[in-house]
């Protein structure tokens, strides 16, 4: 186990069960793991930043070394004045890594003290999006495949059709 805190920053609107996966890998590897809901400039998010604290909460409850938070600061500046010296980023793509690439080099540049571990996705989740569990709720889809059980709930009032099914 690495000494050390790792914080692993992302919108989660919804939190899926590839964003779970990464939290769970790292909670393995590193001694703790804050999962940073933070704000997203160019996303237009459907949850408010307290269902999305409250969210992840509830489905990071089952890691003792996990401690979810929100901060409005730049990541970087949230690692430094929390003393955190990794941050995790999931890779599900190659389309992924040169965008978060570009991430790292400039998280880097602001904090000189912080490296990017990157953990790629379970191959069963490489193709799942938050954006895509929005669109599925939208349209009915089940959604026990692609989010924490402890949600799906919440999601399908929030964004969901009232239950009816679009199959054929």
């Amino acid at each position: 186990m690495h000494n050390g805190l790792a914080v692993y920053p992302g919108t989660f609107d919804p939190i899926t069960l590839g964003h779970l996966n990464v939290i769970k890998r790292a909670a393995k590897i590193f001694d703790k793991v804050i999962v940073l809901v933070s704000i997203n400039s160019s996303k237009r998010p459907a949850f408010t930043i307290e269902e999305r604290v409250s969210q992840v909460r509830k489905v990071c409850e089952r890691f003792s070394n996990v401690e979810v938070d929100f901060s409005d600061k730049l990541v970087a500046e949230y690692c430094r004045d929390k003393g955190a010296k990794i941050l995790i980023r999931g890779l599900r793509a190659l389309s992924d890594f040169e965008h978060e690439c570009q991430m790292a080099n400039i998280n880097r540049k602001m904090n000189p003290d912080l490296d990017t571990f990157f953990l790629v996705a379970d191959s069963k989740y490489t193709y799942l999006s938050s954006t895509a569990v929005k669109e599925m709720a939208r349209y009915g889809a089940d959604l026990s495949e692609y989010v924490p059980r402890e949600i799906i709930q919440e999601i399908v009032e929030k964004i969901g059709n009232g239950g009816k099914s679009y199959a054929k």
